[in-house]
């Protein structure tokens, strides 16, 4: 994974957890926590694809595991964002980019859903029966509802944060097939064209080679 996906992706998900654990946790809401750290997976899995949004899923959800006050069991949450993560991220948009709104909100809403089954489902193996007491019925809507009406103010600007990323001209270029990142940065902040200049010497070579085949023949080239 490239360095900037590295380090906005961790910007991101420290951002989104400090805010769930200080804030969102704390507004009492009925039924479950909307769930900001899932949309940041979404929106970063939009953009980045399935493997980076698998990782990024588990490193969220990792950190989610250790924060406290959580009391499950660690790599539980880390699981159920690692595979959403990845899922997202075989549905992403061409390009990375929103056409319409209507098929990342079903994901949104498939998101909600299937990370609160999957997550009682691997509690249910560990002996948590917390989703059971609570009401399965009432966590799976109101998780829905809740990040399907937080997902329009946050999926789209964190899409944008990731595409801005990826052109970053300190960024590796991808057209250069192993990686070129010194050449991509100087084209693109020192002024200089070294695709031009490359091409330029090439032209002059078989030139030079043509007069002197030229001389040779004795035919006299302008």
């Amino acid at each position: 994974m490239r360095f900037n996906r590295m380090l906005l992706s961790t910007t991101l998900v420290v951002v989104a957890l400090v805010i769930q654990v200080s804030v969102l946790a704390r507004l009492q809401l009925p039924g479950a926590v909307p769930d900001l750290l899932l949309l940041v997976v979404l929106g970063l899995a939009f953009v980045y694809g399935h493997m980076a949004g698998a990782l990024i899923g588990f490193g969220a959800g990792l950190l989610a595991d250790l924060a406290p006050p959580a009391d499950h069991a660690a790599g539980r949450y880390a699981l159920v964002l690692c595979v959403i993560g990845y899922l997202a991220g075989l549905v992403r948009p061409d390009n990375g980019q929103l056409k319409s709104a209507t098929g990342p909100m079903v994901v949104v809403v498939a998101a909600a859903i299937g990370s609160t089954l999957l997550y009682a489902g691997v509690g249910a193996l560990v002996g948590d029966t917390a989703a059971r007491h609570v009401g399965l019925g009432s966590l799976l809507l109101t998780a829905a509802v809740y990040d399907l009406l937080l997902a329009p103010f946050t999926v789209p600007l964190i899409m944008a944060l990731a595409r801005r990323a990826e052109n970053d001209p300190l960024s590796e270029s991808s057209s250069s097939g192993g990686g070129d990142v010194a050449s991509g940065w100087l084209s693109s902040g020192t002024g200089l064209r070294i695709g031009t200049q490359r091409g330029g010497l090439r032209v002059k070579a078989s030139r030079t080679r043509a007069a002197r085949a030229g001389r040779i023949k004795g035919v006299k080239r302008l």
